[in-house]
């Protein structure tokens, strides 16, 4: 199930991520501990796939303020 931030609001520049795991069929369940990332306006459009670290050291960046200030 893709999500959205409940902070995006309306706007238009929204991500959307999902569970691998839970997007994958049972048997492949097992190897799967990454996030799926996807843009919100392209829903069939390119999915970066990332690791349960890497997804943890952005959040921090995004929270930090690492990357600048929101648009």
């Amino acid at each position: 199930m893709w999500r959205k931030s409940s902070y995006s609001g309306d706007g238009p520049n929204c991500l959307q991520v999902a569970s691998a795991w839970e997007e994958a069929s049972a048997d492949l369940r097992d190897h799967l501990g990454v996030l799926l990332i996807r843009d919100s306006k392209v829903t069939g459009g390119p999915v970066l796939t990332v690791g349960p670290c890497a997804w943890a050291a952005f959040r921090a960046g995004v929270q930090s303020g690492a990357f600048g200030d929101p648009v």
